[in-house]
């Protein structure tokens, strides 16, 4: 009779074949990586800044008390009721509120947001969060005049502000080439400024810019520039923009997250709203 010795492999039972696939279905699942889709957030909760953290990171903070620079904010839906009085007193003295997104959505908080910064004091204004692969540069920019972003020139209010970033949806550049991309932010402020008579502010990363619009240089004779840089200066700047108008410096700043500095005193947030 034979005997099994220790070290001896056991004989292989044969496993029918829907067994196998079974198996092999099994083992696909649970080494694939987690679903793209479970990351990717809901249409409509993108913010100015999203992408900031997880694609630049984070490199320390400015120096306080800088009498050169003026100290904002910048808000959307994700904050809700802003405590636009607590901001006032802490020094705040302009903001921007996200109004649209795409075609498809409007901040529910944008009235609180708005009228509330403007109430306490505040120079405000409006911004777009773009989304070039659903709709055109133009079509977003009449969405945007449409639903908050005009301008007035009440010396108050900012001219409105195109938030072009990465894609919190998909692809960073959203699948468009270079050329494209330029294509389409070109649309978005030739139609901004045929509706309001004032050039929007172009906010971005420089990262973001260099990748997806190679590093275009042709908008910065107009368009003032608001860098994203989570560090102690706003580093390197796009192509064409020798300085920057605003800087987002920090997301996790008081009372919101999200400040801001006006390169320049409250006198130079006043003559842009001036235009």
């Amino acid at each position: 009779m034979p005997v099994h010795r220790s070290g001896t492999p056991h004989r292989l039972r044969l496993l029918a074949p829907g067994t196998l696939l079974a198996a092999f279905s099994l083992l696909c699942a649970l080494s694939a990586p987690p679903s793209s889709a479970a990351d990717t957030p809901a249409r409509g909760s993108a913010r100015l800044g999203m992408g900031v953290l997880a694609h630049d990171g984070q490199a320390g903070t400015p120096t306080t008390g800088d009498a050169t620079q003026t100290e904002g904010v910048d808000v959307s839906g994700y904050q809700g009721n802003v405590a636009w009085s607590t901001l006032w007193s802490s020094g705040v003295k302009w903001a921007y509120t996200k109004a649209t997104e795409g075609t498809y959505y409007t901040n529910p908080y944008f009235a609180q947001q708005y009228n509330g910064s403007y109430n306490v004091g505040m120079i405000r204004g409006a911004y777009h969060f773009a989304t070039p692969d659903t709709t055109s540069g133009a079509t977003q920019a009449n969405y945007f005049v449409d639903h908050g972003g005009g301008w007035s020139g009440d010396g108050r209010t900012l001219p409105g502000t195109l938030d072009i970033e990465w894609n919190p949806y998909g692809a960073a550049c959203y699948g468009k080439t270079q050329s494209a991309m330029v294509s389409w932010i070109s649309s978005f402020l030739a139609q901004y400024k045929a509706r309001t008579g004032r050039d929007a502010v172009i906010y971005t990363a420089t990262s973001w810019w260099s990748d997806c619009t190679g590093n275009y240089g042709g908008f910065a004779s107009a368009n003032p520039l608001w860098i994203a840089r989570y560090a102690a200066d706003p580093g390197a700047l796009p192509a064409g923009w020798a300085y920057y108008t605003m800087w987002q410096y920090t997301s996790s700043g008081p009372t919101v997250g999200d400040h801001d500095k006006f390169n320049g005193g409250l006198d130079r947030v006043q003559a842009l709203a001036n235009g």
